[in-house]
């Protein structure tokens, strides 16, 4: 059963509810977490009530403009903490919010702890590439970084996507500002070092990276630092949103351009459709000792089924025990500088983002 953040986000239980009864006509059991009146008024509206659909009520929300760890210390009855807590207690497992994203690491390191091994839990950003998807992290959970978190960035990820998207031997490669191995700053080239001495986790280090190669395939994991992979996936979305409205503008110029446009148009809607982050739903927070998943602030009806279907789909396919494994593996390799947090002890401070999904707007 997925728990569902259903206060969460810019649109609300409109959207939540809706996307939350689509989910359940595929077959995956939710629960909606959240003030029970409102979400009943809604199922209401809707004349819905299907039967693998449920409540948990939670008085409180967590706001997009709260800051992350009074959150969780002074709010035990948000939608966002109860449906944590859920997960902990094995009754949900996974949970999927599209709130305040610094609020939901805050939350999740305190109810669930780090995997062992982890210094830092990343946000990840999954983008349609040649080829496949390729995963980029970090990209907003941490501004600053070390180069042994960029080392276990690079382990989380390759775990995700072996387990998750079935590359059975992930190219992991350092987003720099050259392909050489001295190019970059302190932190690329050290962290550069350390990937290319690591024990083999099963996948395989590939050097450094430009950013105007994100998407050619080169790559299926590619790790920065979290205030340079926000910065990246906010242009990259920022461009895609200039990029079709100057093509949707000169198709409607001249009389030819509407017909050139209209010819066009199928191919068009298919092209939009691969880089429309309602399509890839919620991203997981690698690093958490549970599944927590985040989806884009705006996300509508369909984004939030897409989130809760991939929630599911990670948890099917053995997130967790992917994630648990490879650190297992590698712990002595990379040993982390500080223990794992265990739950309920004081996390650290992430970048307050929105919620997100892969082609993220991780805004505060």
């Amino acid at each position: 059963m997925i728990a569902l953040d259903a206060m969460g986000g810019d649109l609300g239980p409109r959207e939540t509810v809706g996307g939350a009864i689509a989910a359940v006509a595929e077959g995956i059991e939710v629960t909606l977490v959240g003030d029970e009146p409102t979400l009943r008024a809604e199922l209401n509206r809707r004349g819905s009530n299907p039967a693998n659909l449920h409540i948990r009520h939670a008085a409180d929300v967590v706001e997009m403009s709260d800051h992350a760890t009074t959150s969780v210390r002074h709010a035990r009855q948000t939608s966002m903490y109860v449906g944590t807590q859920m997960v902990k207690s094995g009754e949900a497992a996974a949970f999927v919010t599209i709130g305040n994203t610094g609020a939901a690491m805050a939350t999740g390191l305190v109810i669930l702890g780090r995997l062992r091994g982890v210094e830092r839990p990343a946000l990840s950003a999954v983008l349609p590439a040649e080829g496949g998807p390729v995963m980029l992290l970090d990209v907003g959970a941490n501004a600053d970084a070390r180069a042994s978190h960029l080392v276990q960035f690079a382990h989380l990820g390759a775990a995700y996507m072996r387990a998750v998207h079935g590359i059975a031997q992930p190219r992991v490669a350092i987003m720099s500002i050259g392909e050489e191995p001295t190019k970059g700053s302190m932190l690329v080239v050290e962290a550069h070092e350390l990937l290319a001495a690591a024990p083999s986790d099963g996948s395989r280090f590939v050097g450094n990276i430009e950013s105007r190669s994100i998407l050619d395939g080169e790559a299926d994991v590619i790790v920065t630092d979290g205030f340079t992979g926000n910065i990246v996936i906010k242009l990259a979305e920022g461009l895609m949103q200039l990029l079709f409205g100057e093509m949707r503008e000169a198709a409607r110029s001249s009389w030819r351009s509407k017909i050139g446009g209209a010819l066009l148009l199928p191919a068009l809607r298919g092209v939009r459709a691969r880089f429309d982050y309602r399509q890839y739903g919620a991203v997981p927070l690698l690093g958490l000792a549970g599944p927590v998943f985040v989806g884009h602030g705006r996300s509508d009806e369909a984004a939030v089924t897409s989130a809760v279907r991939a929630a599911h789909h990670a948890v099917e396919q053995g997130m967790m025990a992917a994630l648990t494994a490879a650190f297992a593996e590698t712990r002595g390799g990379t040993p982390s500088s500080t223990p794992s947090s265990e739950p309920g002890g004081p996390p650290p401070q992430p970048t307050p983002t929105r919620g997100e999904g892969a082609e993220t707007d991780t805004s505060s």
